[in-house]
């Protein structure tokens, strides 16, 4: 389904990517893990296709200059200089790290305009479809999405996304600043979107409620690819049990 070759990404000189590769097959629940600052952000921001976008901007204002060198392959075509809206319409959706709700919305407000690609006529169906797959969002359908707790507005972002009927589900950082009891219902959560058919890349720094559940997982450490392997693989390897574990 994605297929990324000997991918570089550059910040002016500084190097947030080293020529990482990977590959997700449909339907695939993977992990990218690893500690802060590590480029987990940026592989997501440049498989969305936000990255070209914040390139394209920097250069019109002079600044910052972001250079994407390698290969991205999206069911076999090439998308590496493809903009955001572009890959949003063939199903790539990312939710960001303190991905943006409209505060002074409610709900439902705020799932009607993220599915501003969709047909008007499948609008309550999709909504509908992240009531059930986040039945407390329901209960507070009505509320400002400013007034929201931490794990109530990630619910909300991540059925923003949704609604948008990725194919692909990027989810950035989705545990960061959770409670250990809502990240572990939000990982299962994760999973019941897997088994409902759609493939998830999901990246994390909290590697502890996510490995049990990821079919493979990629750890990137200063930007590239340090251990590959399937979740079991990567439970068992000694240097990740040591890292993320303290076994």
């Amino acid at each position: 389904m994605l297929e990324i070759k000997n991918l570089m990404v550059f910040y002016e000189n500084a190097l947030a990517l080293n020529d990482f590769s990977m590959e997700i097959n449909e339907r695939e629940f993977i992990g990218v893990l690893g500690p802060n600052s590590a480029g987990k952000t940026t592989l997501m921001n440049t498989i969305s296709g936000l990255l070209v976008n914040m390139r394209d901007r920097e250069r019109r204002k002079g600044g910052v200059r972001i250079t994407i060198l390698g290969e991205i392959r999206f069911e076999g075509e090439d998308i590496l200089t493809m903009k955001t809206k572009q890959r949003v319409k063939k199903g790539i959706v990312l939710c960001r790290e303190r991905h943006p709700i409209f505060s002074d919305s409610d709900v439902i407000e705020n799932l009607r305009i993220a599915q501003y690609f969709q047909k008007r006529a499948e609008e309550k169906k999709l909504i509908d479809s992240v009531f059930e797959i986040f039945p407390p969002l329901k209960k507070i359908k009505s509320r400002k999405a400013g007034l929201l707790s931490g794990g109530e507005q990630q619910m909300l972002i991540i059925g923003m996304s949704l609604v948008a009927k990725p194919r692909l589900l990027l989810l950035d950082e989705p545990l960061l600043g959770l409670s250990p009891v809502f990240q572990q219902q939000l990982v299962e959560t994760m999973k019941k979107i897997n088994q409902g058919g759609m493939t998830l890349l999901v990246s994390e720094q909290f590697a502890r409620p996510l490995l049990p559940h990821i079919e493979r997982g990629y750890i990137i450490e200063n930007g590239m690819l340090a251990i590959e392997g399937t979740g079991a693989e990567l439970m068992d390897n000694p240097e990740v049990k040591s890292a993320y574990f303290g076994a």
